[in-house]
């Protein structure tokens, strides 16, 4: 499966760059839109991918994803040593490297920006990097990684978003108290180190990203990256006005293209319509708590319910409907490219007698109702949503579909504010630590924030962290994933590719497969 996700990738970067001949040009303006505005654009007290798939692109890393998304490459660091303990990592920096207001990049800002990342009180992510014990600086071109335990996902650690280097000087002269109060107000105008930096943000409507003069990766003609002048993101929610802003030419990119209309503009001659290969799931999470927040019984408590909910949904009939076969069911709560997947056959087949008989057995015989959150606009979401509620409909669930905002979805579901929500994940780093800690491990974030947990699970996933011998963590996972099937906090659905189309003259754009947008190398041809 890698082999076939690297071939894959390697295809799209070739037709991205394209046609070989084609030299690239330099300056202009790439006009993105996307589906949704981004919310908060600090690396490190974030957990949407609406910020994280545009960071890359203003902040750099000591090591880069590569583009087939399997591996990591040189970023601010040139070079990496682990030792043969496993129990320090050598970093060599890069030299001559600069923030995008000029000023350049020292050891000390990387040992603050890991020590800031690695703090259990900074945001989510910090168990990604929690092995690391202490960051030394051991010369102006050295860092040293002291492990409190081998860690066999330290590597690809450092090369995710949220291990991002920032100024420690400028962040640290920012207003404010605390530093969630200094992210807030760095992130208005953020100084990073990557191909391109802030420039003005409209919230809800627009954002601009220029040109960051001191970035240090060359092109294709041996001048550093980007190509591009500018990126201005426009802030569209529905699908078909997204699309046709693109078809008349006020667009040059836009993602999440329903799969509905993906054969359409296939055939459309001004138009690429991409299938980037993906780690992305579809699903929906579930709150499992006892109470919701009105104070009413929550039936989704009941893991029988739950159950019967997964064996109610027919997955083939909704990847026809919604996706028009482009996906595949899911055989995991992770994506069947990830590494330690575990599972061959579709989770929760059809079966509507089944999941009756488990309603009864849970004492919900005559049915309840529930409600889901989805983005209005948003047309596999609602797709989605009104084929499961036709299907529930025949087990006696009546279910509301509320349509609410990113914004307000976003905070109701960090509040535990929910009885269900569409969801969607792309890994960010090639290892299941990430994915499993937000799915599963209930001190990350409540798992979900559905409020499920499992002792077993939580220990399973800690003992994956400090296991080296890679036969022992791909069997911890596929015990994770067992549990999980049972009686974890979601509706399975699919897993898909990433839909962008982009105009006939934009070249070298690509989505990775872990979900990252990439301007860097893209170009305008005339």
């Amino acid at each position: 499966m890698r082999m076939l996700l690297k071939a894959a990738v390697a295809a799209v970067l070739l037709a991205g760059t394209s046609a070989g001949a084609l030299a690239v040009e330099r300056g202009g303006e790439l006009r993105y839109g996307r589906y949704a505005d981004s919310l908060f654009l600090d690396p490190v007290l974030n957990d949407a991918n609406v910020d994280i798939w545009i960071l890359t692109n203003l902040y750099d890393t000591l090591l880069q994803p590569s583009a087939d998304g399997t591996s990591v490459e040189p970023g601010l660091a040139t070079a990496w040593k682990v030792s043969d303990d496993g129990l320090s990592v050598t970093l060599t920096l890069r030299e001559g490297t600069k923030f995008s207001d000029g000023k350049p990049i020292t050891a000390e800002d990387v040992k603050w920006s890991l020590d800031r990342a690695r703090n259990p009180k900074n945001g989510i992510w910090n168990s990604l990097i929690a092995s690391i014990g202490e960051v030394t600086v051991q010369d102006p071109t050295t860092v040293v990684l002291k492990l409190q335990h081998p860690d066999p996902t330290i590597i690809a650690a450092l090369s995710t978003f949220n291990t991002a280097i920032l100024p420690k000087a400028a962040f640290e002269a920012t207003p404010g108290a605390t530093d969630a109060e200094k992210a807030h107000a760095f992130a208005e105008h953020p100084v990073g180190s990557g191909p391109f930096m802030f420039d003005k943000w409209e919230r809800g409507s627009s954002m601009r990203l220029v040109r960051n003069p001191h970035y240090w990766k060359p092109g294709e003609d041996g001048k550093p990256l980007p190509y591009l002048d500018a990126v201005d993101f426009e802030i569209i929610p529905d699908d078909a006005t997204r699309i046709l802003k693109l078809q008349s030419g006020e667009l040059d990119g836009a993602e999440f293209i329903p799969y509905a209309r993906v054969a359409e503009l296939k055939g459309d001659a001004d138009l690429q319509m991409q299938l980037y290969p993906s780690t992305r799931v579809q699903f929906v999470t579930m709150n499992v708590r006892p109470k919701l927040t009105d104070g009413s019984d929550n039936p989704l408590a009941n893991e029988k319910v739950r159950q019967a909910l997964n064996y109610a949904v027919d997955k083939d009939a909704i990847i026809q409907i919604v996706t028009h076969g482009v996906g595949t069911p899911q055989t995991s709560f992770m994506s069947s490219t990830t590494l330690y997947h575990s599972g061959d056959t579709p989770l929760y087949p059809y079966d509507a007698a089944k999941a009756k008989q488990l309603l009864q057995e849970a004492g919900f015989g005559d049915g309840f109702s529930t409600k889901v959150m989805a983005l209005p606009g948003n047309q596999d979401q609602l797709g989605i949503g009104a084929a499961v509620q036709q299907m529930w409909a025949a087990i006696g669930v009546k279910l509301e579909i509320e349509q609410v905002d990113n914004a307000t979805l976003t905070d109701r579901y960090r509040k535990g504010d929910f009885s269900m929500r569409m969801s969607a994940w792309t890994n960010d780093i090639n290892d299941p630590s990430q994915i499993t800690s937000y799915f599963a491990y209930s001190p990350v974030i409540d798992a979900l924030h559905s409020g499920w947990k499992n002792q077993e699970v939580d220990t399973l996933f800690e003992a994956s962290q400090k296991e080296s011998d890679a036969k022992k963590r791909a069997e911890q996972y596929a015990r994770i994933q067992k549990i999980y099937a049972e009686s974890g906090p979601i509706l399975y659905l699919y897993e898909t590719p990433y839909p962008v189309a982009l105009r006939k003259n934009v070249q070298g754009f690509v989505q990775i497969p872990l979900g990252n947008n990439i301007f860097a190398g893209a170009y305008l041809t005339k």
